[in-house]
C-alpha cells in the first residue's frame, strides 16, 4: 500500500485551500456548476461544536435528477436557489478531518462514517443533499443539525475495513431492505380517528368489531355515515361507554382530507372508495367489508400508496377486526413463493433482484421484466449463476417481444405471483401488474411515482382473493444500520451495484447519464482523485488496468478495486 494511500484513509493528507464542489441554482442541467464544471469556493472554517468531512465517495440518484428538474418547485427545496444554491448528494461515505474543540472527546481525525440523509431539526426536514450541502462537493461541515437532531446524531460509524462505494451505497440499499421490513396495523389505530360507511347493505348483517374497539384500545374519534341502523347504534353505545367522540354527516366535504386513520366500507361500492380516499392520513388503511365483487375497477392514488403508506385491506366480514387481522399485511417475500420484478434491470430493480437471492428463506422462482435486452442480458451475467446454485429458477422477460412474452407469462401466471415489486414509475404498469398477482399475493409500488398518480386496480382481489397493494419510500437510520451489518458481514454486497465511476468533473455526464438511463447499476463518484470521465467498469480494462484486473470476474466492482483506484489517481 502506497504511502499516499495509507495517508488519505488515515486523513493526514494536507488540507487545501479551496473546496470544490458542484452548485445547482435553478432548475434544469444548465444550471448545474460553471460551463459544466465543478466550482471551487474557499475551505469552510469550522467552530468549535462542528465537525469537517472529506467526502470521500457519492453515489448518484434519481432523486437528485428530481431536484434538477424542479429546482426550488422540489418540496425539499423551498428557498431561491440563486441566492443559495443547492449541492446534490445524499449517497455519501466521509472521514471527519478536523474536529472542533468542544467535540474531541466524541469524535477524532480519520473517524468515517456515513450519513442517514432524512436529517429532521425541530420537525423541519433538512435533507443532506436537499437543504444541507450534499456529497457532490469534496469537504463539508457538519454542525448541531447533524450532530444533535430530533432523532440524535445522523453519523453511523463505519469500520476501519469498510469500501468508500461500498458504504456511501448503504443508503439506496436501505431503501431496499426497508421495503421488506414494513410492519402495518393489525387493527384500527388506538387513539386515532376512524370513518365506518354505509352502502345498501343488509341491516341484517350482525356487524361488529370484537377487538380494537374496547377499553384496551380503540380511537378517539369517531365518524358515522350511512351506517346500517343496528350497526350504527352498536357503535354509538361502545363509543360512549369509551369516551369516544362521534360526528355524524351524510357530508363527506366536511371532514378534512388526509385526516382519517380508518376507513371501513360496508359493501362493494367503486363510487365511494374513489369518494372517500383521498381521506386518508399518511399510514392510513381502507378496509373493505364485501363479499361480492366490485361492479369496476377501482381509480387508485397509486403515488400516495408509496408516498403516504396507504394500504387496501378487505375481507367478508362480519367481525371488522377479523378484517384488520386474520391475515396481517405481508411485506417480506414469500419463503418457496414467486416474485416479479417489474423494470428489473435499472439501479434500483438490480438491488431488489439481488435480495431476492441472496436473502435466506427467498422465493424460489424470481422472474426479471424489462423492456431492455441489454440489460436483462446483464442481469443474466451477473445473478442467473448465484441463482442457480441456491437452486432459484430465474428467468428474464421482455414484454416488449410480442412473439415470446404472452407464452412467457402464461405459463408463469397460474395462479400468479406471491410477490410484485414494480420499479416503473408508469401508471399503466403498475396497474396491469396488479392483476398478476396470486391469491394472498402482495404487490409493493417501489417507483417513486408522483402523488395524484392515478391506476386502476381491480379492489375486489383485496378481500375475494386476500391480495394487497403496499408501497414504500425511503430508510430510517434503523434500515441503514442493519444494511451496513449486511455488507461488512459479507451477506449483501452493495459493491455489485457499480456500473460506473468517476471523478467530481464527471458528475454532470453522471447525472445525465442517470436521467438517460445510461447504466444499468449505480454510478459512483470519488471527489479527491484526479480527474476521471465517466468511465463504465468494462472501460476500466483500457483506461485503468491495473483497477480492472482487481475486479470481481471482470464485471463486480471490490474494494481491492476502490484501493488500487485511489493509488494510482490520488493527487
Amino acid at each position: 500500500m502506497s504511502d499516499k494511500l495509507t495517508e488519505y484513509r488515515q486523513a493526514e493528507t494536507p488540507l487545501p485551500d479551496e473546496n470544490r464542489l458542484w452548485y445547482l441554482y435553478g432548475a434544469g442541467f444548465e444550471s448545474l456548476g460553471r460551463d459544466g464544471k465543478p466550482e471551487a469556493v474557499l475551505m469552510p472554517e469550522y467552530g468549535p461544536n462542528e465537525l469537517l468531512v472529506r467526502h470521500d465517495a457519492c453515489g448518484h440518484c434519481f432523486s437528485d435528477i428530481k431536484v434538477i428538474r424542479l429546482g426550488e418547485d422540489h418540496p425539499r427545496i423551498g428557498r431561491d436557489m440563486k441566492k443559495e444554491p443547492v449541492v446534490l448528494g445524499h449517497e455519501v461515505s466521509m472521514t471527519v478531518v478536523g474536529v472542533g474543540a468542544n467535540l474531541v472527546d466524541q469524535y477524532s481525525v480519520g473517524d468515517r462514517f456515513i450519513i442517514q440523509a432524512e436529517i429532521n431539526v425541530q420537525g423541519f426536514n433538512m435533507a443532506y443533499g436537499y437543504r444541507l450541502q450534499g456529497g457532490l462537493s469534496q469537504f463539508n461541515v457538519l454542525d448541531h443539525r447533524v450532530l444533535d437532531g430530533d432523532d440524535g446524531c445522523y453519523l453511523i460509524p463505519l469500520k476501519p475495513g469498510t469500501g468508500y462505494a461500498e458504504s456511501a451505497l448503504v443508503e439506496p440499499w436501505a431503501c431496499v431492505i426497508a421495503a421488506y421490513k414494513l410492519v402495518y396495523r393489525s387493527g384500527l389505530k388506538d387513539g386515532g380517528t376512524a370513518w365506518v360507511v354505509g352502502t345498501d347493505v343488509n341491516d341484517e348483517l350482525p356487524y361488529t368489531i370484537s377487538a380494537g374497539f374496547d377499553s384496551a384500545s380503540h380511537p378517539d374519534s369517531l365518524i358515522l355515515t350511512q351506517v346500517p341502523p343496528r350497526f350504527a347504534a352498536w357503535l354509538r353505545e361502545r363509543a360512549e361507554e369509551l369516551g369516544v367522540a362521534v360526528m355524524e354527516t351524510d357530508d363527506a366535504s366536511v371532514v378534512p382530507d388526509e385526516s382519517i386513520d380508518d376507513i371501513i366500507l360496508l359493501g362493494a361500492d367503486p363510487d365511494l372508495v374513489e369518494q372517500y380516499s383521498p381521506k386518508l392520513a399518511d399510514f392510513g388503511v381502507f378496509a373493505l367489508v364485501a363479499s361480492e365483487s366490485l361492479s369496476r375497477k377501482v381509480s387508485l392514488d397509486v403515488g400516495r400508496i408509496h408516498y403516504n403508506r396507504w394500504v387496501y385491506i378487505g375481507g367478508p366480514g362480519p367481525d371488522i377486526a377479523r378484517v384488520y387481522g386474520d391475515l396481517p399485511v405481508r411485506s417480506r417475500l414469500k419463503t418457496g413463493g414467486t416474485a416479479l420484478f417489474v423494470g428489473a434491470g435499472g439501479p434500483m430493480g438490480r438491488m431488489h433482484v439481488q435480495h431476492a437471492i441472496e436473502v435466506e428463506d427467498g422465493p424460489a422462482v424470481v422472474v426479471c421484466s424489462d423492456v431492455s435486452d441489454e440489460r436483462l442480458a446483464d442481469l443474466c451475467a451477473s445473478f442467473a449463476k448465484q441463482a442457480a446454485e441456491k437452486g432459484i429458477e430465474f428467468i428474464c422477460v421482455n414484454p416488449m417481444n410480442k412473439d415470446t412474452y404472452p407464452a412467457q407469462m402464461d405459463a408463469l401466471n397460474d395462479p400468479g405471483f406471491d410477490d410484485i415489486v414494480v420499479l416503473a414509475p408508469i401508471a399503466r404498469v403498475i396497474a396491469d401488474s396488479a392483476t398478476l398477482l396470486a391469491p394472498q399475493g402482495v404487490m409493493n409500488v417501489f417507483a417513486g411515482v408522483a402523488r395524484g398518480t392515478m391506476a386502476e386496480i381491480d379492489l375486489s382481489d383485496v378481500y375475494l382473493r386476500d391480495t394487497r397493494v403496499i408501497g414504500h419510500s425511503a430508510s430510517a437510520i434503523e434500515d441503514m444500520l442493519t444494511m451496513l451489518r449486511e455488507a461488512e458481514a459479507g451477506r449483501l454486497s452493495p459493491n455489485r451495484s457499480v456500473a460506473a465511476i468517476g471523478s467530481l468533473e464527471a458528475a454532470w455526464d453522471g447525472l445525465h447519464a442517470v436521467h438517460d438511463a445510461a447504466y444499468p447499476g449505480k454510478i459512483v463518484i470519488y471527489p479527491h482523485i484526479k480527474e476521471l470521465p465517466l468511465t463504465s467498469l468494462a472501460e476500466l480494462k483500457e483506461r485503468l488496468p491495473s483497477v480492472y484486473a482487481k475486479l470481481y470476474e471482470g464485471r463486480e466492482w471490490t474494494n481491492e478495486a476502490e484501493a488500487e483506484l485511489l493509488r494510482v489517481m490520488l493527487p
